[in-house]
């Protein structure tokens, strides 16, 4: 998108022409209703046709109903453009970068704003408690309207959070534990709400896997994220085969999202195909759902104004570009949302960590033994051939993935700088590296999965059953 205006629009912003133009388009629409004058309709018309060739000046892009110019994102902007960029989407991440994604570059073809200092002072701030390690990292990194969720909550107007995790095995990797880590610590610096919705409908819909199965995982994820240590007073986790039977106001906001949000719309942000199912292309509107508090009348009282803060990786975005778009036409705040970078693979930061390739993961249910083989074996290093090559000129700790992983994971600031030094001087091994993730994932691993012992079915059940939390709005 351009910052120059072209003469026809003045000094308007692209988003100003995209509000003028829907305000005209309804204007012509109700002329037409009422049988206004030709003469009226026409004039409108051709206000509405000239509004039309201003917005395509500043843009680049034809108009679109419902397609704002910063939130709606066609398909070939989510994957590899001409010159070989990063494909992301909500089901594929790759890149040929050894270092990763250019995240950089996809704030700007997302169109999100970038988590810089002055945002993350400001958080700390606001809530009086240091900022967690991935926003020091730039591990959340992109984000939309966080200011605008801070100022709210400066004047004493809460939100409540939501997330979620498309159910479609067994066992939880470390990737998988991002967004709760980080919600983790969002409810609690915040003291709010947080729903969690576990998408086992989506996972039926596009993977080859029984309704029986994505619910059994659904269960079994649950557990795992229960483990993270979230209030169960504050917290509210449900599956999309479970909740949308049971809560009419959950389905009345997914009917809502549906009417407002075309076809051609859907094509063009998920890349949905004529041979589709159905169900793939109804489905962006149960994602959008949770985001307006009035989808759970037993925690909000069916009030429809409390603002949603959704932390996610940036795959997930185009959810959410949508959901923006459709929440003021149908009379509800947009989501503001914190992004994430990925989890790499261990063979390289060129793919995201899969569950369908054990040896790409590190799984939640791995032993010592296996986490310890699975750094060694598969971790993609950057240090050189050998010992003299490397103590003389120095790892590259920017492609390494044990140093990638531990900037998740490590806490403390000054040793992790003093490990990339060191690495980057050649005075620590690529083996001694190895070493130092391991003895960091091991107790991490294991003390989760005793954590994960102590949630009984029980405990699943309360966390799944709809009902008030404790917080009043």
């Amino acid at each position: 998108m351009t910052d120059c205006l072209g003469d026809g629009a003045g000094d308007m912003t692209p988003m100003d022409l995209y509000e003028k133009l829907t305000s005209q388009g309804d204007t012509v629409r109700t002329l037409k209703t009422e049988k206004a004058a030709k003469a009226d309709i026409d004039a409108a018309v051709q206000l509405l046709l000239k509004l039309k060739v201003d917005y395509k000046q500043v843009t680049g892009q034809d108009y679109k109903t419902g397609c704002p110019p910063s939130e709606c994102v066609v398909s070939q902007d989510n994957g590899p453009a001409a010159d070989g960029e990063d494909m992301v989407d909500p089901w594929n991440v790759s890149t040929t970068n050894a270092k990763g994604v250019d995240y950089d570059k996809l704030i700007v073809r997302f169109g999100s704003s970038k988590i810089d200092q002055e945002l993350v002072d400001r958080i700390e701030r606001v809530s009086g408690q240091k900022a967690h390690r991935f926003l020091r990292r730039g591990i959340f990194f992109s984000h939309r309207d966080m200011h605008q969720v801070l100022d709210a909550y400066e004047k004493n107007k809460s939100f409540y959070l939501y997330t979620g995790r498309g159910p479609s095995s067994d066992a939880l990797h470390m990737g998988h534990l991002i967004p709760f880590i980080f919600t983790k610590w969002l409810q609690d610096t915040f003291d709010i709400p947080l729903v969690i919705q576990l998408t086992d409908d989506e996972k039926y819909l596009w993977k080859d896997l029984s309704l029986e199965d994505c619910h059994r995982y659904t269960m079994e994820n649950a557990k795992d994220i229960i483990a993270c240590g979230f209030d169960i007073n504050k917290t509210f986790i449900f599956s999309d085969l479970d909740y949308m039977g049971a809560s009419p106001d959950f389905y009345r906001n997914v009917v809502k999202v549906q009417k407002h949000v075309t076809f051609n719309q859907v094509k063009g942000i998920f890349g949905f195909g004529d041979s589709d199912c159905i169900g793939k292309i109804a489905f962006p509107a149960i994602q959008a759902a949770p985001s307006f508090s009035s989808s759970f009348p037993q925690i909000f009282k069916g009030r429809k104004d409390v603002q949603c803060l959704i932390p996610c990786a940036i795959d997930q975005d185009p959810y959410f570009r949508m959901t923006r778009d459709v929440a003021p036409r149908i009379g509800y705040p947009k989501p503001a949302l914190l992004h994430s970078t990925f989890f790499p693979a261990l063979q390289g930061a060129q793919t995201k960590m899969s569950a369908s390739d054990a040896n790409s993961s590190i799984f939640l249910t791995d032993t010592p033994k296996q986490i310890k083989n699975k750094v060694n074996k598969h971790a993609f290093s950057g240090g050189k051939d050998t010992v003299e090559e490397h103590r003389k000129y120095g790892g590259n700790p920017d492609v390494d993935v044990s140093f990638m992983y531990l900037t998740f994971f490590l806490e403390d600031d000054e040793q992790l700088e003093k490990i990339r030094q060191d690495y980057a001087s050649g005075a620590l091994l690529t083996g001694e590296l190895k070493k130092r993730l391991i003895e960091t994932l091991q107790p991490m691993i294991t003390s989760h999965q005793e954590r994960r012992k102590q949630v009984t079915e029980e405990t699943v059940k309360q966390f799944m059953t709809p009902r008030p939390l404790n917080y009043s709005f």
